[in-house]
């Protein structure tokens, strides 16, 4: 470390400050000594531990706008305010979980799949009404087939009472209330279908969760290389004021005759250049802090400060196969396909139900009386039905085979996506050994640099050598600076991925990225 640091005295504080913000002053040559230091594996700390007792995503910070406006539709838009929003990493999660609009439709898809249930379980349970109803009706008794010679006829017979009037015309004003009842008693394919909405919500549940994970690693990616951005900004800049400074002194020299004009070209053409790099490193700083915002959910135009140094810390080497017993025991992807396994097993069982009888309770009780008159009965009627299905042989074997397709389909796919699980961990294992290497060979790269851009500045103050293998010194230091940041971008990001792929990132990524 004294070496090193020995050997930045002469670079520009900020791009000294690059260097230790980015984290590539943690000494790589004394790893050895390190690896006691480090934290343990997060791999057999997610073994070992109930992924439920961890800390929960994000900070729980909720962003809430200073002010709106009515956008299409009076649909209320939040305003960017026009100071930057201080934002560490924890806090943009908890933005993200909150505003990002995927997750706001997993949300309402998993109102409407318990909204159905409710739909599936009423068919199962009691079903009680209430009805009230009173009627006035006028009836033409000869048009329904009730004539006076008829009636006449029921006279003569002695049915009817002598001198009895018939009325063809006849008014009717009855009220009536009653309570109905309907009980399903034995139908088992409809039970199987609602045991079955369970692994239904189930299923949309780790859909949701799966957004979450896929949320986090794409927030902390962003994240990441908005702090890249910066860090490439700083970097840029200082190579400006080193190039300007250089120019300065190429120019004073030739005007003093004790240089040569190509030394003063050649270092204006440098400063021009170092220019060049500031404006492309501050477009792609703005350009990433609009797709972050874009993704947390944040008013267009919001300005961010992120308050997150850009982390390190070297990940202990983890075991592959328990890695992938995590990945199985959490991976929210592959945990859906194992409901969706267990969902059409409930159907295919329902179906195979539907060959069984079904029985089933109707009845009501109320009272009904004429409207003028306080005459009021009772009434009732109770049913019960049992259907039995005789032959629906085809329809049921053809529903049958659907299902058993079905069910298939799911099995290869929960089968496929084992092994798909096994290549993401196996390559996102060797993404992370292959990124920490880079690491070591940039920090190394600077380190050398550095000593030789030093070299190059004493030979030429004492005008041993015209400022070219200055010029050539200060470009190695500034792509051996850049490739050193993207260096350590690159290792945290397939850290994340690490986690990602293993199922934990929701709750571990800190852990992962060296955070407290």
């Amino acid at each position: 470390m004294t070496k090193i640091f020995s050997n930045l005295k002469v670079l520009e504080p900020a791009a000294c400050l690059v260097l230790a913000t980015a984290g590539a002053l943690t000494a790589f040559s004394s790893c050895t000594h390190a690896q006691e230091a480090l934290p343990t594996d997060p791999g057999a700390i997610i073994a070992a531990q109930n992924e439920a007792l961890s800390r929960p995503t994000g900070s729980g910070f909720v962003y809430k706008a200073e002010s709106s406006f009515a956008g299409p539709g009076g649909l209320a838009i939040d305003r960017a305010s026009d100071a930057a929003l201080p934002l560490s990493l924890d806090d943009a999660m908890s933005i993200g979980l909150a505003r990002n609009v995927r997750l706001k439709y997993d949300r309402a898809n998993i109102r409407a799949v318990k909204g159905d249930t409710l739909g599936v379980l009423s068919a199962l349970i009691p079903n009680l009404s209430l009805n009230g109803e009173s009627s006035a009706q006028e009836i033409n008794l000869a048009a329904l087939g009730f004539k006076p010679s008829l009636i006449a006829g029921f006279a003569d017979s002695g049915l009817l009472p002598p001198g009895y009037v018939f009325n063809e015309i006849v008014k009717v004003q009855t009220t009536q209330a009653s309570v109905n009842a309907s009980q399903v008693l034995f139908n088992l394919p409809d039970y199987e279908l609602y045991r079955g909405t369970t692994n239904e919500t189930r299923v949309v549940d780790l859909q949701k969760l799966t957004d979450d994970g896929d949320l986090v690693l794409t927030v902390g990616t962003a994240y990441l290389q908005v702090l890249a951005d910066q860090a490439n900004v700083a970097n840029t800049e200082a190579q400006q004021r080193s190039a300007a400074t250089l120019f300065d002194q190429a120019t004073q020299k030739h005007q003093a005759g004790v240089g040569t004009n190509l030394d003063a070209l050649r270092g204006q053409v440098e400063y021009q250049q170092r220019q060049q790099d500031v404006v492309a490193a501050q477009s792609q700083l703005e350009k990433d802090t609009i797709q972050l915002t874009r993704i947390l959910g944040l008013p267009a135009g919001q300005k961010l400060d992120l308050t997150d140094a850009a982390p390190f810390a070297e990940l202990a080497a983890m075991d592959l196969d328990a890695a992938k017993i995590t990945a199985y025991k959490h991976r929210k992807d592959y945990l859906s396909v194992l409901e969706q396994i267990a969902l059409t097993q409930r159907e295919l069982k329902a179906v195979k139900y539907q060959r069984l009888p079904t029985l089933a309770f109707n009845g009501f009780y109320g009272v009904i009386g004429l409207t003028t008159s306080a005459s009021y009965h009772g009434v009732f009627n109770a049913e019960g039905s049992l259907s039995v299905p005789i032959f629906r042989e085809a329809a049921q074997r053809g529903e049958q085979d659907v299902v058993d397709a079905q069910l298939t389909a799911l099995h290869q796919r929960e089968a496929d996506l084992r092994v798909t699980i096994d290549a993401q961990i196996r390559t996102a294992m060797l993404d992370v050994n292959a990124a920490k290497e880079l690491v070591k060979v940039a920090q190394s790269n600077v380190e050398l640099a550095q000593q030789e851009l030093s070299d190059e500045r004493d030979r030429f103050a004492a005008g041993v050598d015209d400022n070219l293998p200055l010029v050539d010194a200060q470009g190695s230091v500034a792509s051996a600076q850049a490739q050193l940041i993207n260096s350590l971008y690159q290792y945290n990001v397939a850290k994340l991925q690490l986690a990602r792929n293993t199922g934990v990132v929701e709750t571990r990524y800190r852990s992962y990225l060296g955070k407290p």
